[in-house]
């Protein structure tokens, strides 16, 4: 049984109590083996130098003490080179012996530790001959310093790239209580040698033998927090940019230099004129500098006040070998997710358009596929035989006319056949993207047939003048635009070929004009268009066009992001 506990003082020590409290623990017969496992832990010589130790720890936090002075054993080194320069008495030999022996100058050398402390590992200089071979990526020199312990990390094989990335920290390993190694990051070489080769267990192998000083060389990960602090903002440039160009710039190689529908990922907008991005694709991870919207729009302002930026008007280009006077649909409000700039009254200042990627769900209406092409492109010819090669899936808007409708033609197949009266009710009431008159009919595609064709699940394809695309770019339609634009040899028609429909009856003026009006197109429309299309010859263009569709429906494109914000 456990006899009654003598009083202990507020005095008495934690070793001193734990020698009482053993004293008084007797077997008892109900709990004899209890006692006894107490009494032999109780009794360990290690825990009793625990508490010792913890004792003279709590005394030195109380008593705080100084130390007299910081090199006790320079001050030893001193004393013993003085008593060897002269004659020794007994008791100065003695001394002399003691400052000799290994112990004192160790306790001696730990004194100084401790009172200049300095705990760290004195590591040997970094080498000179670093290769910089990873001029793109920060480079992370880390040392460490172990004995004959594992270093604390495991590593694995990146499947994507192939890198070996640092899988997991051990707590309280050499790599843990460095805190230079973290989860995520890249191992390069070990001790100078190159390892992205080696399996990882050869690498584990060559880390675990590795004693005393081992150099890494590190691709630090990105930190999770930064991850959250860094931009999400997606912008599709809507102008080229050339930074050794811009005098304005604060340093131009710090720039960024991009094409127009470039896809640019803003890192930072802290600074109101100079944004840091990165572009979209690029294997360099390193941001650079773009101007800001509101910086541009207003050097573009200032320029056409000066006379060195010239004003926007409004494209009448030539696109059709038919030559068709197309009028729009006018007085439209500004449609959702329409390039633009802050200034509302400063549209045509084609800067950067906030886009995110996009990929229609099942429950969702396919997105509209809109074609335009320059003279020459014949996308009319083109979208028919998407269609005709597999009806079931994509779609025909079917146009209205006022003209008779004749003996083999059906209602709803080739065309609505409507009256004149009721076509222009129609242009009224805004029923139209586009109609003109031809040989004094009228024609026209009409909102109503589009959705028609997306309701049941089919992608619609439209051929469209180009001033549409103001009228169809909106979050209900949400259209993939493709330009689709000949290839063009002006100096020698020859090459053309004779497989080619242009080569019959083309001159060297056509040939000019087809391709001026591609250029005119490229530069008006550019910015609105997803794909271009350059047309080699019918069947290799029919096979482009289809890979270009399938991948529309198969993987997510960059839309305006207003078109999948509510």
């Amino acid at each position: 049984m456990i006899e009654a506990m003598p009083i202990v003082s507020a005095s008495t020590g934690l070793h001193e109590t734990l020698a009482l409290l053993t004293s008084q623990l007797h077997p008892d017969a109900n709990h004899k083996e209890d006692l006894v496992f107490l009494k032999d832990v109780f009794s360990e010589k290690s825990l009793g130098y625990l508490m010792k130790i913890h004792e003279k720890l709590k005394q030195y936090e109380k008593q705080s003490p100084t130390p007299v002075l910081h090199s006790a054993s320079y001050l030893a080194e001193d004393l013993a080179e003085e008593l060897q320069n002269g004659p020794l008495e007994d008791d100065e030999r003695e001394l002399l012996l003691l400052l000799s022996t290994p112990h004192l100058k160790a306790v001696l050398s730990a004194h100084d530790t401790v009172a200049q402390k300095n705990f760290d590992p004195i590591l040997p200089p970094l080498p000179e001959d670093l290769d910089d071979d990873l001029e793109e990526e920060s480079v992370k020199i880390v040392r460490l310093v172990k004995n004959k312990e594992p270093l604390g990390a495991t590593i694995r094989r990146d499947e994507a790239t192939g890198a070996v990335i640092v899988a997991r920290i051990m707590r309280g390993g050499a790599a843990d209580r460095s805190g230079l190694v973290h989860v995520g990051d890249e191992l390069r070489e070990v001790n100078g040698n190159l390892i992205t080769h080696k399996r990882p267990d050869e690498i584990s192998q060559i880390l675990s033998q590795s004693q005393g000083s081992i150099t890494l060389k590190i691709i630090p990960a990105v930190v999770e927090e930064d991850k959250l602090k860094e931009s999400r903002v997606y912008l599709r440039a809507l102008f080229d940019y050339t930074p050794f160009d811009d005098k304005a710039t604060p340093c131009q190689e710090a720039g960024l230099p991009f094409k127009r529908g470039d896809i640019l990922q803003v890192v930072s907008q802290e600074d109101t004129t100079w944004w840091q991005a990165k572009k979209v694709g690029d294997c360099n991870l390193r941001a650079a500098l773009i101007p800001s919207t509101q910086f541009q729009e207003r050097r573009l302002r200032y320029r056409m006040k000066m006379g060195s930026f010239p004003a926007p008007v409004s494209p009448k280009t030539p696109t059709s070998s038919l030559r068709r006077s197309f009028r729009l649909k006018k007085d439209r409000q500004a449609a959702p997710g329409e390039a633009h700039t802050p200034d509302a009254n400063h549209t045509d200042f084609l800067i950067y358009e906030e886009v995110t990627q996009y990929l229609p769900r099942p429950s969702e209406r396919p997105r509209l596929i809109v074609l335009i092409g320059s003279l020459g492109a014949r996308i009319t010819e083109l979208k028919q035989k998407v269609i005709a090669e597999n009806p079931r899936h994509y779609g025909l808007a079917v146009p209205h006319t006022t003209r008779a409708r004749k003996c083999h033609e059906r209602e709803g197949v080739e065309y609505h056949f409507i009256t004149k009266a009721a076509f222009e009710a129609d242009i009224q009431n805004g029923k139209f993207i586009e109609y003109g008159e031809y040989k004094d009919n009228l024609y026209g595609t009409g909102l109503e047939s589009i959705n028609r064709v997306l309701d049941q699940n089919k992608v619609c394809l439209v051929d469209v003048q180009p001033e549409a695309l103001k009228t169809l770019r909106t979050a209900d339609f949400k259209p993939f635009i493709i330009f689709a634009r000949p290839r063009i040899y002006v100096t020698q028609k020859k090459q053309l070929g004779s497989s080619s429909s242009l080569s019959l009856g083309i001159t060297e003026e056509d040939l000019q004009e087809m391709k001026q009006s591609a250029e005119r197109m490229e530069e008006c429309y550019g910015h609105w268009v997803d794909y271009v299309l350059v047309k080699e010859d019918p069947v290799s263009a029919l096979a482009e066009l289809q890979v270009v569709l399938e991948r529309v429906q198969m993987e997510p494109q960059w839309v305006p992001v207003s078109w999948v914000r509510s």
